[in-house]
Formats: structure tokens, sequence, C-alpha cells
């Protein structure tokens, strides 16, 4: 039986994406100070290996999405960085690339962002919609599931003993 996928700003697929996926990383790591990137360089090379299922808000089609948070904070094209990425080289290598070709932000600057990004979900904006994904995914009753990284990390888990 097929579950049915629910990720931020979309409608449910009939698809999902695969539990735990080889190759991505929880959006809690760090590269360089910042979280989240590294999940998104991630996102990136599987595309390209064609081993990102489907269900993976990818790219910046939607402004709301965190690849699209991620750039606009680091002031690069997606469209630049995906080609950057594919190029080869390490997460601190294209994060130093980032810097040149966009900004460099400062040390306060990445705790207010690493702030942000960590309680998204938690009394904001897109709480409502987290609770209906969470409600929708199985995971309504989880406590522990508080921002979307926690959603992140608990959907890639796949412990379907807390799903209801």
């Amino acid at each position: 039986m097929r579950r049915r996928c629910y990720t931020l700003g979309q409608a449910a697929s009939d698809t999902c994406h695969a539990m735990r996926v080889p190759g991505l990383r929880s959006s809690y790591e760090k590269v360089g100070g910042i979280v989240f990137f590294g999940r998104m360089l991630d996102k990136i090379r599987l595309h390209a290996s064609g081993q990102l299922p489907p269900g993976y808000n990818l790219g910046t089609s939607d402004w709301s999405w965190f690849d699209s948070r991620c750039t606009r904070f680091l002031g690069v094209d997606y469209a630049a960085l995906v080609e950057r990425v594919l190029r080869g080289g390490t997460d601190e290598e294209i994060l130093e690339w980032c810097f040149q070709h966009g900004r460099r932000p400062g040390e306060e600057e990445i705790e207010i962002w690493n702030g942000f990004m960590l309680t998204r979900g938690w009394r904001d904006g897109s709480s409502e919609e987290l609770a209906e994904v969470k409600r929708k995914r199985g995971f309504g009753e989880r406590e522990d599931i508080q921002t979307w990284f926690d959603f992140h990390r608990a959907d890639e888990e796949g412990d379907e003993t807390h799903a209801g």
C-alpha cells in the first residue's frame, strides 16, 4: 500500500519520498555554521543523479521553500548554484563560492538565520500548515515534532510506530 505524501506548500500526491535517502543529511547539520545549506547541496546532487525521490521541495519555484530562503540569504541564484555544485567540490568550497558570488553573512546574521530555520513551524505563519502535514502523514499526535526540521527528521526516520 502506498502512503500519501504531503509536503510544504503542495497537495497530496500518490507517491512519496523514501523514508531514508542515502546521501541526504539532516536539515540540522551545519556547513560553515549555517544550517540546511548542506542538505540543499545534497538535494541538488541527488536530483542530478536521479536519486532524489519525488516529494522534496527542490529549488526555488516557491518563495517559501527552504532552498529559496537559503539562496536569498546567501544572495546567489539557484540555477548558478546548481551549476557550481555539479562541477564538484567540497561543501566548504561551494559555500565559499556563494560568499564570493553573493554575500558573506556576518556571525550575527548566521545566528539569526539559524534561529529562524531551526524554529520554522513553531508558533509562526507556517504552524497551521505544519500541523496539517503532520496530521496527514500520521504524526498528528507527535508532540516532539514542533518545527519543519523536526518533521524532516521524523519523516526520514520512517518510524511508523508513531503513525496513527
